[in-house]
């Protein structure tokens, strides 16, 4: 457990002006460890919960989560789909689920996945990091694969207002070869890695603000891509630890001179272990201490 954590402290995550998401989730994974649990709601989840896959569900179990974990995790990353499949009262109750992460002082990442170009990205970069959004997260995913550039009204919107981006750069499903894996040293992933450590220099401390997403289970991929991600300055949100395959000492020895930077996602592994909130803390706590260990 992080000597902060350990001694029952918790980081200030913002005072007066918002300090840039790189340096408050830096602070987070410093004080309370190094995991992201995810926040997803699937049907089969709510129904072992006990819960009906309706709206009542999906807010009983959304905050229950984020009522859980708030204090051990350095963030939570809501799947927005898993909201968006219930229409508009769906995405209200991810409203309320931001909002309560806000109030709990737990970093949140909208795993939205958005993309696009021109007017539609900055609608987009308006919706999820804009102050005063009833959607605006800590951070938001993002998919570069209309270029990195069409990224642009997000990447400056968010550096404005003090929030993140992960842009998708090597994901762990077998179809993201056929696109990220193209080009061998000179691959698309190693491209959209070398642009956002170009963004990142627009960012002084231990980390940048814009990060990549990088799944816990791709291998030996990082090295025979060439991807350099320690010098992206900037974290690495990794989904994969726990029910996908992933273990703390996986990623150790995937990530290597980065994984300092690697903030690890557990979703099924720990959400497993509700409904109850003793069992979601415990799950966590080992989850993370696992990180810690490795």
């Amino acid at each position: 457990m992080p000597e902060s954590a350990a001694a029952g402290q918790q980081p200030v995550l913002s005072s007066g002006p918002r300090q840039p998401f790189g340096s408050r989730l830096a602070a987070a994974m410093a004080a309370r460890g190094p995991l992201c649990v995810g926040i997803d709601p699937h049907p089969g989840l709510l129904a072992d919960w006990g819960l009906n896959d309706d709206v009542a569900g999906l807010e009983r179990f959304s905050l229950t989560v984020v009522e859980a974990v708030a204090k051990l995790a350095a963030a939570v990353k809501p799947q927005v789909a898993l909201y968006e499949r219930h229409g508009s009262a769906g995405m209200a109750v991810l409203e309320r689920t931001l909002a309560a992460a806000s109030d709990a002082e737990v970093l949140s990442i909208a795993d939205a996945k958005r993309g696009d170009i021109g007017s539609t990205m900055a609608a987009y970069a308006d919706a999820w990091l804009r102050d005063g959004s009833a959607l605006a997260a800590d951070s938001v995913t993002l998919s570069p694969y209309l270029g990195f550039e069409s990224l642009r009204p997000a990447l400056d919107l968010a550096a404005e207002s003090g929030r993140g981006v992960f842009v998708l750069a090597l994901t762990s499903n077998p179809e993201g070869k056929s696109v990220q894996h193209v080009g061998g040293s000179q691959s698309v992933a190693r491209r959209i890695a070398e642009a956002a450590a170009e963004e990142n220099r627009r960012y002084a401390g231990a980390m940048g603000s814009v990060g990549l997403v990088v799944g816990a289970t791709i291998g030996g991929a990082l090295v025979e891509l060439g991807l350099d991600l320690d010098a992206v300055h900037g974290p690495i949100l990794a989904p994969g630890l726990g029910a996908q395959g992933a273990t703390p000492a996986d990623l150790r020895a995937t990530f290597g001179a980065a994984y300092p930077a690697v903030l690890a996602t557990s979703s099924r592994g720990i959400l497993a272990a509700g409904p109850t909130i003793a069992g979601l803390r415990s799950a966590t706590e080992a989850t993370r201490d696992g990180l810690l260990k490795a």
